[in-house]
């Protein structure tokens, strides 16, 4: 089938959110990166007839943007070419690490063309000589954020990998299924939360929260050195958990009664406090959680149907005054939590229709706001357990793994999901805002700081830092 042969399009203007999200990537790239590592032959024909069968099945795939002469009214349109492209890079050698390196060069770096579509992109890191017993591949599939989350970008890699599979031998010879182009999130919120009553609760909300954030003057990671907003670019520290390490962590969260999510979050703002386990009294770290809000949409929206389904909520984590890590996770709990009953995440999406600027160039005050109060500054953002498959057709599959770029919504975020039995954790920063060698503190010793709560065997303790990290300060709003 051609492009769009018998396929509905997408035509429609971006909402809001999707706005947002375009702006952002045009100063500096949005994308969401998924992997996942295969054992076994894989042909760039293969992967390119499987791209191919992908963006027939999803309309947010086959799309460009067009904005006005001033960059203003931007539009989903059909794209010309509605072909994924597929780079190989090809290692003679076992080289682990290397699509890591493609992630930091190239895929985080890189923006995709909106403007031309589609909207994604294909790498195939081959190591080992093709048709020998050690070849194998890291399958990346970068993403726009302005049509993908983390959730969105797993899902599709998944449907990549089980196309390609299919075809390794051969064409398939079934037609697709396109999935119907969907309306925009923000039209499925429930009528409670986009009518006006509802908007001005939750705007007194807010205004009752900054209040409290004011007398809280919770901490936020500010650039070393300030980088103007367009020349930010997005590093990667990874790190993972193993099913020992996950096991042990599901149970003690168990005992504890809070989620795995503020385990983490908890673990990361001890750090970056840098107090563990000597918080000041009433100290605070503002987190911020994306909460997905499919199941929320009236009617539900699938994991399978492509889209950009989560907004970021923060959280004035209270680190003190014992800083201990469970106890911080269970304030960290109980604030998600009643932000949540309270749909400040639904509430935050229908409200971006007063906040979302027109253009570029009409963007420079909400950046500067984003960067000031914005919940992103230091993010967790957790899929929780993602069952990739561990085989697709002759092929072995493990590692299954998703990585948020920042552009200009923060400094640190982490990105989490539990696949083929490790817990991946992965860190990214915007480079010289945060200097590497303290990017990588911020990341060992959250790692550190989870794994001594856990009292695992052999695991050291956390360095007691300082009262406050470097570069780290306290704000008033």
């Amino acid at each position: 089938m051609t492009a769009g042969g018998g396929a509905e399009q997408l035509r429609r203007p971006l909402s809001p959110m999707e706005r947002w999200y375009w702006i952002c990537d045009q100063i500096s790239p949005l994308n969401v990166i998924a992997r996942v590592h295969v054992t076994g032959a894989v042909t760039g024909e293969a992967l390119a007839r499987a791209g191919a069968r992908l963006a027939e099945e999803h309309p947010l795939l086959r799309v460009a943007v067009a904005a006005g002469p001033d960059g203003s009214r931007p539009c989903f349109v059909a794209v010309k070419d509605a072909r994924i492209p597929v780079r190989t890079v090809r290692c003679h050698e076992l080289a682990p690490e290397r699509w890591e390196r493609e992630l930091n060069d190239v895929e985080l770096v890189a923006p995709l063309d909106l403007r031309a579509g589609p909207p994604a992109r294909i790498v195939d890191v081959a190591q080992g000589a093709p048709g020998t017993a050690g070849e194998c591949h890291d399958l990346i599939l970068t993403v726009s954020h302005v049509i993908a989350d983390g959730t969105t970008a797993m899902e599709l890699l998944r449907r990549l990998v089980e196309l390609a599979a299919a075809s390794a031998t051969a064409p398939p010879a079934d037609a697709p299924w396109p999935r119907r182009p969907l309306p925009p999130p923000e039209e499925l919120l429930p009528k409670r939360i986009n009518g006006l009553p509802r908007a001005a609760h939750f705007v007194a909300s807010v205004i009752a929260d900054q209040i409290a954030l004011v007398l809280a003057r919770p901490r936020r990671l500010e650039p070393a050195t300030p980088v103007p907003p367009a020349l930010r670019r997005t590093r990667l520290i990874r790190h993972e958990l193993d099913a020992a390490q996950l096991d042990a962590l599901v149970r003690r969260c168990r005992r504890e009664d809070v989620t795995v999510h503020s385990a983490l979050v908890a673990a990361m703002a001890l750090t970056v406090s840098g107090t563990a386990g000597q918080a000041g009294r009433g100290a605070r770290v503002t987190v911020g959680s994306p909460v997905d809000f499919r199941a929320d949409l009236v009617p539900p929206v699938g994991p399978r149907d492509a889209g950009a389904y989560v907004a970021t909520v923060p959280s004035h984590v209270q680190v003190g005054p014992t800083g201990r890590l469970w106890a911080v996770a269970r304030g960290a709990h109980r604030d998600l939590r009643r932000r949540k009953r309270l749909h400040q995440h639904l509430a935050l999406v229908s409200l971006l229709r007063f906040m979302v600027p027109r253009s570029v160039g009409r963007s420079a005050r909400a950046v500067a706001m984003v960067d000031r109060v914005g919940p992103g500054n230091i993010c967790l953002s957790n899929i929780g357990r993602y069952d990739f498959p561990d085989r697709a057709g002759r092929w072995e599959l493990s590692g299954a793994q998703f990585v948020a770029g920042i552009s200009v919504s923060g400094y640190l975020v982490a990105t989490v999901n539990t696949s083929h039995g490790s817990l991946h954790w992965n860190f990214t920063y915007i480079d010289g805002a945060v200097p590497r060698e303290r990017a990588e503190w911020i990341a060992h010793r959250a790692v550190r700081t989870l794994l001594s709560g856990l009292g695992l065997a052999g695991t050291p303790a956390p360095d007691q830092g300082r009262a406050l990290m470097p570069d780290t300060t306290t704000t008033r709003g």
